[in-house]
């Protein structure tokens, strides 16, 4: 359950004499690859039409994904919301997020043309169906997973007992967060919830206590003025 990058790389190095007697050749990097093809995860997802907003919802999801996995621009956006849910939960339970983000770019990529790591259909009741797949290197014991005692509180807060469920855990993490921007997108609009957020730090900002800050934001969005100035201002009208 380890991530096994330490004994891999001992491996490497106890075998490179060998190699080299062999070969006849020099063994100059005895190190592994972070490419963890033979770890590959798969999370998938079926979501009822009727819950997520009719057949137009789903169909638009679905044009968001095809854009994502035909245009590389679009893509590296759309991936890069994915490894936001990633990267979180592998930096709370002390995982190697660059060896995470560099294979999952990597897989990305894997045909020739960097495309969306997730994958959007329909089944033939006409619900949306989500799978994301990667290569997904992760541990529960070894490195700081099982030492810093953050890392130590998120995986008892998580109930993973292996490493296999842990990497589990993150994928459908990963499915998640692509689901709830690619919907927002292609409704809303992602800056409808973004603007949510900003103006809470706002009115953090602003001075506003916690029970204020719910007040100060929907009059932000109400007035259509989200600003510091302008939450300093409700605050002081508050007082």
């Amino acid at each position: 359950d380890a991530m096994g990058a330490n004994v891999t790389n001992t491996m490497c190095e106890a075998v490179s004499p060998l190699l080299e007697k062999i070969t006849g050749g020099k063994a100059l990097l005895r190190i592994l690859s972070n490419y963890s093809t033979r770890r590959i995860v798969k999370a998938s997802a079926i979501f009822d039409k009727k819950e997520i907003g009719g057949e137009d919802v789903v169909d638009d999801i679905i044009l968001a994904y095809q854009f994502a996995d035909n245009d590389v621009y679009r893509a590296v956006t759309h991936n890069k919301g994915i490894m936001n849910g990633i990267i979180a939960v592998a930096n709370a339970t002390g995982q190697d997020s660059r060896a995470i983000e560099a294979a999952a770019n990597a897989y990305a990529a894997r045909s020739g043309q960097y495309r969306s790591l997730s994958t959007w259909t329909k089944d033939d009741d006409g619900n949306l169906v989500g799978s994301l797949e990667l290569p997904l290197s992760v541990g529960i014991i070894g490195g700081i997973a099982n030492v810093h005692p953050l890392a130590k509180i998120c995986m008892k807060i998580l109930g993973v007992s292996s490493a296999k469920e842990l990497a589990c855990v993150i994928t459908a993490t990963g499915l998640a967060q692509n689901y709830s921007a690619i919907r927002a997108l292609s409704t809303e609009g992602i800056q409808k919830g973004h603007m949510r957020l900003h103006a809470r730090n706002l009115a953090a900002a602003a001075g506003a206590k916690p029970e204020q800050i719910d007040k100060i934001v929907q009059k932000m969005i109400d007035s259509k003025k989200i600003s510091l100035d302008q939450a300093k201002e409700i605050l002081r009208s508050e007082l």
